[in-house]
């Protein structure tokens, strides 16, 4: 394989480009605008409010995990500012884009946050001390180069958009569905900007590549993997169908290769072709690992039933 161009140099005109399409395309929304403040009490405390019980959520057991793996990963967003920008630089295109980036996703946990505060969805102080482990904790996506880096926050980005679209199509209200709806529109968004720009990326080295987004596939760890309790979490999540290996696969993976022609692409060496055949593998692997969970999510379920009968 021939080595492998200053591949962010080769893709600035391209990153100015989808930049200049980003901000055309991005609406301007405002995150108070989506908390139901009349819904909302004062808490214990200084105020002498009423403190939280579980009774007072309206949201069951999953979709409470889902919207605290989605805010407490949207919350470690100065670990992800620090990683693209180290990565991409803070010059020019890059540097903008970087910032723009930050900016639009900080909105995210503000809007979340409060939602979950009003409604008294979540008990507040798990979840004050559950944000301050993970943002101590910090994330390193420790991706070897910066075409990896690229392939990483693409497929992140994307399957951060399912995460919060079917954790809002999952809300017991109004407010929950809308405020997880339009946060997940922003995700969409910056996957645009990351696919487009990765299929330039796939045009100027499609070898080196397909080889780094193999890499990623093959070894993807969501960002919430720091938070304390994520696996426990995970696996509700997955059994109530709003993130699992099924949706993974089926509305992560398979779009994003499908869109970038990964495998009817004709310009690719031996090493390019080795790691479509990865990717073809892992595919089949996880189909066949999703299969034997749904399995087990359903004798859970039945198991549930049958406890409560």
């Amino acid at each position: 394989m021939t080595a492998a161009p200053d591949i962010l140099a080769a893709l600035e005109p391209s990153a100015e480009r989808l930049l200049k399409r980003h901000l055309t395309a991005a609406p301007e929304w405002l995150p108070h605008t989506y908390v139901p403040w009349s819904a909302a009490t004062d808490y214990d405390g200084p105020l002498d409010g009423e403190p939280w019980t579980a009774a007072q959520s309206r949201i069951d057991a999953a979709v409470q995990d889902a919207l605290v793996v989605n805010l407490l990963t949207e919350d470690n967003l100065p670990s992800y500012h620090f990683e693209i920008a180290t990565r991409f630089g803070r010059d020019r295109a890059w540097g903008e884009w970087v910032h723009r980036w930050t900016a639009e996703e900080d909105r995210h946990a503000h809007a979340l946050r409060c939602y979950l505060h009003a409604t008294r969805a979540i008990d507040p102080v798990a979840l004050e001390r559950q944000r301050m482990r993970t943002m101590t904790t910090g994330f390193r996506s420790d991706q070897p180069t910066p075409l990896h880096a690229l392939a990483y926050v693409l497929v992140q980005e994307l399957a951060t958009r399912e995460a919060h679209r079917n954790a809002g199509a999952a809300c017991a209200d109004r407010p929950g569905r809308l405020l997880m709806t339009r946060i997940a529109a922003d995700e969409n968004l910056h996957m645009i900007f990351y696919r487009d720009l990765y299929a330039d990326a796939l045009d100027l080295a499609p070898d080196h590549a397909t080889a780094a987004l193999a890499d990623v596939i093959c070894d993807f760890r969501m960002p919430g993997t720091v938070i304390p309790g994520f696996q426990r979490r995970a696996l509700r999540i997955a059994a109530a169908g709003i993130y699992n290996l099924d949706v993974h696969v089926d509305h992560v993976l398979r779009p994003l290769l499908r869109t970038l022609r990964v495998a009817t692409r004709t310009d690719l060496g031996p090493e390019g072709e080795r790691a479509r055949d990865r990717i073809g593998r892992h595919l089949e692997r996880t189909k066949a690992t999703a299969e034997r969970f749904r399995t087990l999510y359903q004798r859970m379920e039945g198991g549930g039933r049958a406890a409560h009968t």
